[in-house]
């Protein structure tokens, strides 16, 4: 398996005039192209669109941290931590098996689902895809 035992960068490749790449991941100072590193370590940022609210209540946080308790039992990848504010939110979590792009669609999608339905909006909930 990757990384066990190794310690992982995470890092922005930037290009002069242009967006940045996807975030590589380097072990032992090699840049590996894979999408899916079991076992890395992620701190991910997820925001409201236009810095609006993605937390209105403490319905919606309560819904947002089962729906991560369900997701990341399932996935069998491991949190480590979270952090709510109104607009956005901190997750550190170590990927198992299951791609974190997996993880992520699951966690989002369902919740700007639900979040729309009971505050009676329509639209993007999150901005930009989620760093990490």
């Amino acid at each position: 398996m990757i990384g066990q035992g190794n310690a992982f960068i995470l890092r922005q490749v930037r290009c002069k005039g242009s967006m940045p790449r996807k975030a590589r991941i380097d072990m032992c100072g090699v840049a590996l192209a894979k999408t899916h590193a079991p076992g890395a370590l992620h701190h991910i940022i997820v925001r409201g669109i236009e810095r609006r609210r993605i937390f209105s209540d403490d319905q919606d946080r309560d819904n947002f941290i089962e729906r991560l308790g369900h997701i990341v039992t399932e996935t069998q990848t491991f949190c480590f931590a979270w952090a709510l504010m109104p607009n956005h939110a901190h997750i550190l979590l170590r990927t198992g098996q299951t791609p974190l792009a997996t993880v992520m669609r699951r966690l989002l999608t369902g919740y700007a689902v639900s979040y729309n339905r009971r505050h009676r909006r329509h639209g993007h909930l999150f901005q930009n895809r989620y760093p990490s």
